[in-house]
Protein backbone atom coordinates (compact mmCIF):
# COMPACT_ATOMS: atom_id res chain seq x y z
CA UNK A 1 0.00 0.00 0.00
CA UNK A 2 1.50 3.32 -1.06
CA UNK A 3 1.15 6.54 0.89
CA UNK A 4 1.40 9.84 -0.96
CA UNK A 5 3.64 12.63 0.27
CA UNK A 6 3.31 16.34 -0.17
CA UNK A 7 6.72 17.86 0.49
CA UNK A 8 5.38 21.41 0.30
CA UNK A 9 3.06 20.57 3.22
CA UNK A 10 5.88 18.92 5.17
CA UNK A 11 8.05 22.03 4.75
CA UNK A 12 5.12 24.30 5.70
CA UNK A 13 4.57 22.34 8.91
CA UNK A 14 8.28 22.45 9.79
CA UNK A 15 8.33 26.23 9.18
CA UNK A 16 5.24 26.62 11.39
CA UNK A 17 6.69 24.54 14.23
CA UNK A 18 9.97 26.48 14.14
CA UNK A 19 8.14 29.82 14.08
CA UNK A 20 5.89 28.86 17.00
CA UNK A 21 8.90 27.73 19.04
CA UNK A 22 11.15 30.67 18.14
CA UNK A 23 8.60 33.50 18.57
CA UNK A 24 6.44 32.01 21.37
CA UNK A 25 3.29 32.41 19.28
CA UNK A 26 0.42 30.28 18.04
CA UNK A 27 -0.38 29.72 14.40
CA UNK A 28 -3.74 29.29 12.69
CA UNK A 29 -4.56 26.29 10.51
CA UNK A 30 -2.94 26.38 7.06
CA UNK A 31 -0.56 29.15 8.17
CA UNK A 32 2.02 30.19 5.57
CA UNK A 33 5.27 32.11 6.06
CA UNK A 34 4.46 35.83 6.19
CA UNK A 35 0.93 35.27 7.47
CA UNK A 36 -0.45 36.60 10.74
CA UNK A 37 0.46 34.79 13.96
CA UNK A 38 -1.55 34.67 17.17
CA UNK A 39 -0.19 36.08 20.42
CA UNK A 40 -1.30 33.66 23.15
CA UNK A 41 -3.46 35.09 25.98
CA UNK A 42 -0.78 33.93 28.43
CA UNK A 43 1.59 36.62 27.05
CA UNK A 44 0.98 39.95 28.81
CA UNK A 45 0.73 43.19 26.84
CA UNK A 46 4.05 44.33 28.32
CA UNK A 47 5.82 41.16 27.19
CA UNK A 48 4.10 41.33 23.79
CA UNK A 49 5.43 44.88 23.28
CA UNK A 50 8.97 43.57 23.70
CA UNK A 51 8.39 40.45 21.59
CA UNK A 52 6.44 42.17 18.80
CA UNK A 53 7.61 45.82 18.56
CA UNK A 54 5.55 46.44 15.40
CA UNK A 55 2.37 46.11 17.44
CA UNK A 56 -0.67 43.88 16.96
CA UNK A 57 -4.38 43.91 16.22
CA UNK A 58 -6.65 43.03 19.14
CA UNK A 59 -9.75 41.31 17.74
CA UNK A 60 -10.93 40.26 21.20
CA UNK A 61 -9.21 40.49 24.61
CA UNK A 62 -8.10 36.88 24.10
CA UNK A 63 -7.25 37.14 20.37
CA UNK A 64 -4.33 39.31 19.23
CA UNK A 65 -2.66 38.88 15.84
CA UNK A 66 0.53 40.31 14.39
CA UNK A 67 3.04 39.88 11.59
CA UNK A 68 6.54 38.61 12.33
Amino acid sequence: MAVGRNFDEILRVIDALQMADDKNCALPADWRMGGDVIIPPSVSDEDAKEMFPNGWVEHRPYLRTTKV
